[in-house]
């Protein structure tokens, strides 16, 4: 297991709304963050973006269980993320799957998160939702 990915996991899992200066000490200035919904440029989009997810949400944390190094400053870690958004699902906690690949030097300088966009969002929506249902019903 990677002392990096460990550490890093450790001080993400730990981030709110209250404490997102924090995010200097986790990312480069000129870091790269993708996932299947957002892509952002620099530390400062970064902190932008984590603020408005974490406005939006009444609850939002994330549990690490696995951390894979595969090169040197090269890593994956997987997650569950959990959130609660007053008009998704009621309000009830959400569960989604997902995994991180990172860059990194003395600072992560790539994040690219990798998950079910459907069950992150779409899936929760009322109308949207249900068209979602029928549909993996009707493939599976």
């Amino acid at each position: 297991m990677s002392d990096f990915l460990t550490s890093f996991a450790t001080r993400f899992a730990a981030l709110n709304k209250d404490n997102l200066e924090l995010l200097g000490e986790l990312y480069s200035d000129d870091v790269l963050f993708r996932d299947p919904l957002h892509e952002v440029h620099g530390l400062t989009a970064v902190r932008r973006y984590f603020a408005e997810l974490y406005a939006n949400v009444e609850a939002l944390r994330f549990e690490f269980h696995g951390y894979d190094q595969v090169a040197e400053g090269e890593g994956y870690l997987r997650w569950t993320m959990r959130y609660r958004h007053p008009r998704l699902r009621g309000g009830a906690e959400i569960a989604v799957e997902g995994c991180s690949h990172l860059l990194w030097r003395d600072r992560v300088y790539r994040h690219r998160d990798y998950f079910d966009a459907g069950a992150l969002l779409y899936e929760h929506l009322p109308v949207l939702g249900s068209v979602i249902a029928w549909l993996k019903r009707r493939l599976a």
